[in-house]
């Protein structure tokens, strides 16, 4: 175990209620032993939603280092290694600024109560603030009212990728609930751009940006963005953009792509049109419908298969990974294999049922961790209640000699970022 890893399970420790309580009142009192280092931190855009939020904050850094800008980014969570959920001026935190920042987060703190995420969170904070960059690219965890990264005043701007049921636990049981949670990161007198949204969730969201006097830039009023022979077009009151294809896979991150595009417009961003071509093209965001060309597991797949890797782990992010495949183009049609697996809180049966009539197997495999997860068997049993044929394996090994049966076939690993994170840690290709 590395030295990051032994300090992250000391921090564990420190909220033994395994609930997430979501308020401000432990993190806003680890800031001010900080010295309120939220205060410090570049501008800031803050990015909130449900699915897309990883994908439009990638599109963003894209631009913005196309235009020679430095670049904070916060996501989470990671893949592999923890580092991934913080990047300064474009590159991964180091070990020893990790650690130094998570040291000093635990001595202020002390044995008082705070969740592991709420003392990372103050960690990222005091690490912006130390660095110098441009921007910063800030993501919510969970929600976003009383998430922990919702203590910026004023940001630069703040997004809302789309909004759908997940988390219902922490968040509430309807839409409108959520939207409104995850409505709480706008703030008065910044701008706000909101992705596509259902008219349930997109009519809270401007009752909660009206109390705020915020009059946002709404997907499909304001500007769009769509897929035009092998081109992404963009397009608001000033005009249309021609503009080349995202490089991340997925006919959904052509919206993902319109959101980042319309922050650099209505937030007036100093990125030209020639340099969000360029970013276009050089846009990284692993774990999200990523093919797997290369490792140690990638040697199990035979020729002529090909194997895919997606951390979409709610309904609607199967919707987006289900389209995106069935829209691959005619030439490269292949049977599609699912390697599945999922937490238990996670509705399996509406994410395998948007499979229908795409995948012809799902083959089940089980999530390492502490989090209770859905059992191969079960959710083998339960996918071929929906009418699948599947079959449940103890590990990645046996899941991709089973899929490699088919011939020519499209493997793809799905339903869990975790499990996504597991399996690059295995292939020994870790994010960078």
């Amino acid at each position: 175990m590395s030295k990051t890893d032994r300090i992250l399970q000391r921090l564990l420790r420190l909220h033994p209620n395994k609930l997430i309580d979501l308020k401000l009142d432990r993190i806003l009192r680890l800031l001010e032993a900080l010295g309120r280092p939220q205060d410090r931190i570049p501008p800031t855009i803050h990015v909130a939603g449900t699915n897309g939020k990883g994908s439009t904050i990638a599109h963003l850094r894209a631009f913005l280092e196309a235009a020679g800008q430095k670049v904070h980014v916060y996501t989470s969570p990671h893949l592999v290694r923890f580092n991934e959920r913080i990047r300064l001026a474009g590159k991964l935190v180091s070990d020893a600024a990790l650690n130094e920042a998570l040291e000093l987060c635990e001595k202020l703190n002390g044995d008082l109560p705070i969740t592991y995420f709420e003392i990372t969170t103050a960690a990222a904070f005091h690490l912006f603030a130390q660095n110098r960059a441009d921007y910063l690219l800030l993501e919510v965890g969970l929600g976003g009212r009383f998430d922990a990264t919702n203590v910026v005043g004023r940001p630069l701007g703040t997004i809302i990728t789309p909004v759908s049921m997940d988390h219902r636990e922490y968040l509430g049981d309807d839409l409108k609930t959520i939207a409104r949670e995850k409505a709480g990161i706008l703030k008065c007198g910044a701008p706000a751009v909101i992705g596509k949204q259902d008219n349930e969730a997109r009519d809270a969201i401007k009752e909660e940006a009206t109390k705020l006097a915020v009059h946002p830039r709404y997907w499909g009023q304001d500007f769009e963005a769509f897929e035009q022979h092998g081109k992404l077009i963009y397009q608001d009151e000033t005009g249309l953009l021609d503009l080349p294809p995202s490089a991340l896979a997925g006919t959904f991150q052509v919206k993902n792509a319109g959101l980042a595009i319309a922050a650099v417009r209505y937030f007036k961003l100093p990125v030209s049109d020639a340099q969000i071509a360029e970013g276009l093209k050089m846009v990284s965001w692993p774990g999200r419908l990523m093919k797997v060309t290369e490792g140690a597991l990638h040697q199990l797949v035979p020729s002529g298969c090909e194997l895919w890797l997606d951390g979409g782990h709610n309904v609607a992010g199967g919707e987006a990974a289900a389209a995106a495949l069935a829209a691959m183009p005619q030439a490269n049609k292949r049977p599609l294999v699912l390697i599945f697996g999922t937490y238990s809180n996670k509705d399996a049966s509406g994410f395998l049922s948007v499979f229908k009539g795409v995948a012809t197997r799902i083959i089940t495999v089980p999530i390492e961790g502490e989090r209770s997860a859905w059992g191969p068997s079960e959710l083998a049993q339960l996918a071929r209640g929906l009418g699948f044929e599947s079959r449940a394996k103890a590990s990645f090994e046996a899941a991709l000699a089973e899929a490699a049966e088919t011939p020519n076939a499209r493997i793809v690993l799905c339903g869990s970022l975790h499990l996504a994170g597991q399996f690059l840690a295995q292939n020994k290709t870790p994010p960078s």
